[in-house]
């Protein structure tokens, strides 16, 4: 783990969210060469096998934005890299940054962080009550039907929104950007060659997502200013049919487990 105590205040922090990723489709597609632009960056090329805090979008984004990232699946303890203050907290290590807030976002602002959210699945659209909870931690958010789950093209129109933040942002300002990204989400059928909607969704077209964003990522780095420290991670994964399963907000392994990778742009 990075001592986050250097890397707060120094380094810009950008969160990627890659909404319901599964494990085992990034793990196979990394190591089939078939996501360069991750694999280029993640530590040797491999993802990380860890356990989300939450089995549905709503779930794991309030337990991240509060500090408790996904827990690698390896017996621990294991130090968080944020966390805010906790007595007795026994994941606080001296390598975590803790701030006295109830939420990520609150206390990066206080150290001097502006902090956006680009949402794309639908507890980021600020339609109503609930799909404002999470985009109303930042002091700016952003949220269109574009970036939503139906449109294929989402990942490029949230990433055009990046582009204008980080044109607008001073440059004596510390930015926290959080990108929740909607393609892996269903319906994703249309990712897939030859799929149709009555063919539906299926972890083919789930791993199709991914190498459509995987090609659009390098323009989201190349748009972040340097230093910066980038988690990327999935929220939850979901079922195709395992065990009679499918979709997420359920107890099984394959929405349990998700890819995690953090690394340093500079």
């Amino acid at each position: 783990m990075h001592d986050m105590n250097g890397i707060i205040g120094s380094h810009d922090l950008l969160l990627v969210t890659l909404d319901t990723l599964r494990y085992d489709v990034a793990a196979e597609l990394a190591a089939a060469g078939a996501t360069p632009t991750l694999a280029g960056l993640l530590p040797g090329g491999r993802w990380e096998r860890r356990h989300t805090p939450g089995s549905f979008t709503y779930a794991a984004h309030a337990a991240i934005l509060a500090g408790f990232l996904p827990t690698p699946a390896a017996p621990g303890p294991h130090p968080r890299p944020f966390a805010g203050s906790f007595p007795g907290s026994a994941t606080t290590g001296p390598g975590t940054w803790t701030f006295d807030a109830a939420d990520l976002p609150a206390g990066l602002a206080q150290a001097g962080y502006h902090t956006v959210c680009v949402g794309g699945v639908g507890f980021f659209n600020k339609l109503t009550p609930l799909g404002s909870a999470l985009p109303a931690l930042f002091a700016e958010s952003h949220w269109e039907p574009r970036f939503g789950v139906t449109d294929p093209d989402s990942i490029v129109h949230q990433i055009d929104r990046v582009a204008g933040v980080t044109r607008r942002l001073p440059a004596d300002r510390r930015l926290f950007l959080l990108l929740n990204v909607a393609a892996l989400h269903q319906p994703n059928w249309f990712y897939l060659d030859g799929a149709t909607r009555e063919h539906g969704d299926s972890r083919d077209s789930h791993a199709a997502a991914l190498r459509h964003v995987d090609r659009h990522l390098d323009r989201l780095f190349a748009l972040m200013r340097r230093p910066c420290f980038v988690i990327v991670c999935s929220d939850h994964g979901t079922a195709y049919g395992e065990d009679g399963h499918t979709g997420h907000r359920i107890g099984h392994e394959v929405v349990w487990t998700v890819p995690y990778g953090e690394f340093v742009l500079s």
